[in-house]
């Protein structure tokens, strides 16, 4: 099946020239919704970049990110990356064309001087022009930043624009509801300082055959074969390769992950650089080969039935805010935590929650592309509605096991713990995407003979456990 085509229109490309003695960068916008509204040209910052060259290597890192291919590079990439301004900062964020990849640059309060004029999510136009002229920003010398044009410049063109077609793949959209479920669920697990942060990045073999892992060895990392307590996976070390041109920038490294122990699979990881005013942020899938779109993490807290109701009314009390916090929202919705939980990944699979593990805090944004129904999105989940409602699931002993008719075939399923099934996914990959279709009709089954909308999102941490 062929990807659907996304047009990029533009009134001009974007370009770093030099304007009345100092070095101008005008990002180009395109669509997307803002605290003003549905905006063709979308305007979020006028001012200045207070480490210039550190921001072009991010903005160049978010880019090689986004035209990278790291499995099967048989072709680059082709999307530009999405600009949400929150209010208080500039988030730059692209997935690789394989989406195994997220990158994000957070570009904080201490990063810019200047005035912000709305909150909102559009495409920024980063043409190869503008990838060259980046790469020859150096020293100290002020750079300023226009993210959108000005409102003159919108009403008085009346030239021809710049479009892009390119195919957006449904994958790439899916990656961003994965990425925020995924890396909720990470903990910091070892920080390093900028020597040592160098010294660790250089040394890293650009290839390996088999998922590496990385403990804590005193001020640094040692590299591991195998999982330990404590240790964060790193498969495809070359995916960081995007980290390199931040290091004479870089004064911290910070590495994320979920708790392992001696028998765990790959799993993902984040790998932060700290730099003045800003952070690198390089989520990576469990493999190379393995983009973030299947992962199945979304699928559990999609299954409440009270999931949709429950994400319109906490989608009314977002405001574009830069930490999004479950608590307040809780209190202010009257929803228990665990459904306001729920409603955000809900919320995810039309990308309109992120989550930044350096603050452990989601965030809001709205990405400018139509993303689809849900089910659409998630065909599991679709699948999982047509066994409920055929009547396929059938709960046995104390709601604890379950058999579910699927095509000619009977499955058995044991709901406690982790739960299990006896079919060929789960065989395969043993929960590590997400649950098969037979356990989350359980689920969604189990939920309603509980009479307790909450009942589903709790065996659905269960089942992650």
């Amino acid at each position: 099946m062929s990807s659907p085509v996304h047009s990029f229109t533009y009134l001009r490309s974007s370009t770093l020239a030099a304007v009345d003695g100092e070095r101008s960068l005008g990002l180009q916008t395109c669509g997307g919704l803002s605290s003003h509204g549905l905006s063709p040209f979308p305007r979020f910052f006028d001012g200045f970049l207070t480490a210039p060259e550190a921001a072009a290597g991010g903005l160049l890192a978010v880019a090689d990110v986004a035209a990278a291919r790291y499995h099967q590079p048989l072709r680059p990439g082709l999307l530009d990356p999405v600009v949400t301004g929150n209010g208080d900062r500039l988030r730059f964020e692209s997935f690789s064309a394989c989406c195994g990849v997220h990158a994000r640059l957070d570009v904080l309060p201490a990063g810019i001087d200047g005035e912000m004029f709305g909150t909102g999510t559009t495409n920024v136009d980063v043409n190869a022009p503008l990838r060259e002229a980046l790469a020859k920003v150096g020293g100290a010398d002020p750079l300023h930043l226009a993210v959108g044009p000005d409102d003159v410049t919108v009403t008085t063109f009346d030239g021809p624009v710049v479009e892009k077609k390119v195919p957006l793949p449904e994958r790439w959209l899916r990656g961003f509801a994965e990425v925020q479920v995924i890396s909720a669920g990470f903990d910091l697990r070892a920080e390093l300082a900028a020597g040592e942060a160098v010294r660790f990045l250089r040394a890293l073999p650009r290839r390996a055959g088999q998922p590496l892992w990385v403990v804590p060895a005193g001020r640094s990392l040692r590299l591991t074969a195998r999982p330990l307590p404590g240790a964060v996976c790193l498969p495809g070390p070359d995916r960081l390769q995007a980290l390199t041109r931040l290091l004479r920038h870089a004064l911290a490294l910070r590495v994320y992950g979920p708790a392992v122990h001696a028998r765990s699979t790959a799993v993902s990881s984040a790998w932060e650089i700290e730099l003045p005013g800003m952070r690198l942020t390089l989520t990576l899938s469990p493999d190379p080969a393995r983009g973030f779109s299947g992962e199945g993490a979304v699928l559990t807290g999609l299954a409440a039935d009270s999931g949709a109701a429950d994400a319109d009314l906490i989608s009314a009390l977002l405001a574009w805010e830069p930490r999004v916090e479950v608590g307040e929202l809780a209190a202010r919705s009257g929803l228990a935590a665990d459904r306001v939980r729920a409603a955000l990944v809900r919320l995810g699979t039309g990308g309109r929650i992120g989550y930044d593990v350096a603050e452990a805090a989601y965030y809001h944004r709205e990405l400018p592309y139509d993303t689809g129904s849900v089910e659409r999105m998630n065909p599991r989940l679709r699948d999982a509605h047509a066994l409920v409602a055929a009547g396929a699931v059938t709960l046995t002993g104390t709601g604890e096991s379950a058999t579910v008719r699927s095509g000619e075939h009977t499955y058995g399923l044991r709901l406690a713990g982790a739960g299990s099934c006896t079919c060929q996914w789960w065989a395969e990959y043993r929960g590590g995407r997400g649950p098969c279709k037979h356990l989350l009709a359980t689920q969604i089954v189990r939920g309603r003979a509980a009479g307790d909308p909450t009942a589903t999102a709790q065996a659905a941490q269960e089942a992650n456990r």
